[in-house]
């Protein structure tokens, strides 16, 4: 009987860090949902109408016309463009097929059109999607994150991200950088990218966002897998994420080029300065969340890079 007693107490404490967590579905982090959206593209690039797709509510948006990110948390690199008059689209990211329904499929490719069934003009665009909302219609390509409203309100400790992917990328050894009429190939490697990061921010009587790093949390992805990855668990640093034994130079606090952009207070883009690491105990007030065919920036990478996601949890301790 004392045997029983004690083999019992030893399973009951094998089961207690399971049951010590709780896993919440990020915001259509199942992949199911979808709004499909119809642009006609301007007579001078030949006038069709094509379909772009926002991780969102499932439904149909006929016409030229802004999303109203107000119906979910996700936009896209997915690109509705009016440049000098022309109005183009862009599509890298739509709803596949995944192992337990619908799927996320994020692909690095050119956007191409001829004007005037003469002068070809080639873009290439990586595969994202991201919390925030894209400003439509875009009208240049001189500073893509410009276009973009990065991380939404966000006071949550998760542990860690879980998710499901595959991946495909060509090995080539080989990154392409094609803006508008130029292209220039060098050498390089484009891994996937998961990125989550906390941040705490706060806006100074001028205007500008500043920000400290609450939280850390990153996978790359460099080669293909061999099928479907199954419940990858990310684990969310907190505090300065340089110390971790894991950590990577991309990890670092995000400056220069790379720097993000939010709407301020006053209704202006401006860039988030995010300036330090908090330390660990501090409460976040945004969250970045980004998934990514590549991570080497915008129009830079290589073209084939294909990612697929499904199922993207949170881990938080009970």
């Amino acid at each position: 009987m004392e045997k029983i007693e004690i083999s019992l107490l030893l399973l009951l404490a094998a089961a207690l860090p399971l049951s010590a967590q709780r896993v919440e579905t990020v915001p259509f982090g199942d992949f199911e949902h979808w709004t499909v959206r119809h642009i006609k593209e301007s007579a001078l690039i030949g006038g069709e109408v094509k379909t772009l797709y926002v991780l969102g509510p499932d439904e149909v948006i006929e016409g030229n016309k802004a999303y109203d990110y107000a119906r979910t948390p996700w936009a896209s690199s997915n690109a509705y463009a009016r440049v000098s008059g022309v109005t183009k689209t862009s599509l890298s990211v739509e709803p596949d097929e995944g192992p337990t329904g619908k799927c996320a499929r994020l692909s690095t490719v050119y956007a191409s059109c001829k004007v005037a069934g003469l002068v070809e003009i080639q873009v290439l665009a990586t595969g994202a999607l991201y919390w925030g909302r894209m400003y439509e219609p875009i009208t240049g390509v001189r500073d893509p994150y410009a276009n973009m409203d990065w991380g939404i309100p966000f006071t949550g400790h998760p542990e860690a991200l879980l998710v499901d992917y595959k991946a495909e990328l060509p090995a080539t050894g080989k990154l392409v950088r094609g803006t508008t009429f130029r292209k220039t190939e060098f050498p390089g490697e484009d891994p996937c990218q998961v990125m989550l990061l906390l941040q705490r921010r706060w806006e100074d009587a001028e205007g500008n966002i500043h920000a400290e790093r609450v939280g850390t949390a990153f996978l790359r992805i460099g080669r293909t897998t061999g099928g479907w990855v199954r419940n990858r668990r990310i684990p969310v640093w907190y505090g300065d994420a340089s110390r971790q034994s894991g950590y990577r130079p991309y990890m670092g606090l995000i400056t220069g080029a790379n720097t993000l952009y939010a709407t301020n207070s006053k209704g202006r883009r401006v860039p988030v300065r995010e300036e330090g690491w908090a330390d660990a105990g501090t409460a976040s007030t945004h969250a970045v969340l980004q998934i990514s065919s590549g991570c080497q920036g915008g129009f830079t990478g290589a073209p084939g890079n294909t990612l697929w996601v499904d199922n993207l949890r949170m881990e938080y301790a009970r």
